[in-house]
Order: C-alpha cells, then sequence, then structure tokens
C-alpha cells in the first residue's frame, strides 16, 4: 500500500466516506469542496495510489487568530492582543481504518504545513478542537496545550512544531 495525502478534489468518493461521526461524514460529503473553492479552507485525503478516488482519512486546515491572552497567560506581554495562527479544524479516518496510524500521518503532515506556511506568513501555531477527552489526550500526546479558559481547544506553539522536527 503506498499513501499519498492531496488537495480533496472532484475524483474522490466523498459520499462513500464513513468515519462513525455523523458531522465529520457530513462535511466531508457536502461542504468540504464548497470551502476549497471559496477560500474558506483546504481539505487534504489520505489515499491509497491504488485506488486514488478512495478516501482513507481527511482533514482540513484554515487560518484562525485568537486572543494572545486566551493562548497562555504568558503571552499576554509578549503578544499582540490578536494572534494569527493556523487551525486543524477536522481530522477524521473511515471507521474501518482507525488506529491504524492514519490520523497521526495527517496530524504530522499538517503540523508541516504550518511550518512551511510561517515561512511566508505570520503564524503563532497549531490549534486544534478537541471535541472529548479521547481526542484531547490524543493531541495532549503531540505537545499540544490546554488554553486555560477553553479546555477544549489546544493549541502547539510554532516553536513546538519547529523543535519536533517538522521543519520543512
Amino acid at each position: 500500500m503506498k499513501l499519498k495525502i492531496e488537495i480533496l478534489s472532484k475524483i474522490h468518493e466523498r459520499t462513500e466516506f464513513d468515519c462513525g461521526d455523523t458531522a465529520l461524514n457530513y462535511y466531508l460529503h457536502k461542504i468540504a469542496r464548497q470551502h476549497i473553492t471559496k477560500g474558506i479552507s483546504k481539505t487534504f485525503v489520505l489515499i491509497d495510489t491504488a485506488n486514488p478516488t478512495k478516501i482513507i482519512a481527511y482533514m482540513s486546515l484554515v487560518v484562525c487568530e485568537i486572543y494572545a491572552n486566551d493562548i497562555l497567560h504568558n503571552w499576554k506581554k509578549k503578544y499582540p492582543q490578536k494572534v494569527p495562527a493556523a487551525k486543524l479544524a477536522r481530522l477524521a479516518v473511515l471507521e474501518n481504518e482507525q488506529r491504524k496510524g492514519y490520523g497521526e500521518l495527517l496530524l504530522i503532515d499538517a503540523m508541516k504545513k504550518t511550518v512551511s506556511v510561517s515561512n511566508s506568513i505570520g503564524i503563532a501555531g497549531l490549534f486544534v478542537d478537541a471535541k472529548h477527552e479521547q481526542a484531547k489526550a490524543y493531541y495532549s500526546q503531540f505537545g499540544f496545550l490546554s488554553l486555560p479558559d477553553q479546555l477544549d481547544n489546544l493549541f502547539l506553539p510554532l516553536s513546538s512544531l519547529v523543535d519536533n522536527g517538522t521543519k520543512t
């Protein structure tokens, strides 16, 4: 099996994708391509090159802004009031392909893309919303930090991304 990450396109069979989460399925089936066209987000899919139309997993990345005092308390004085960042808005893996490391492949790719973008524009790090405790524990093992007043939001500073070897 040769895996490849590429931008979602018309050739990919979106309606066949089922990760077990209705909202994540709906986004991929009905909204992701529209968001790409409108420049709202970019959705990337993980495929097997032997079956390039089948989506194994996907992630959506967006740019966001957050207040510095919402990130980490020691950022209040070091950063302007609003801080630009990347956000991993969605990450999903086919239900029968979960727990095989595919989510980690996409997460690492999101980290690399964040570092790459930071070479051209200002980005303080990568955010992710952890929808439940299991997701929070998963992202925490990669160094994501809980935000003080927003426990579902996690943040990985750019310096941590570069230190973890994701520098491009």
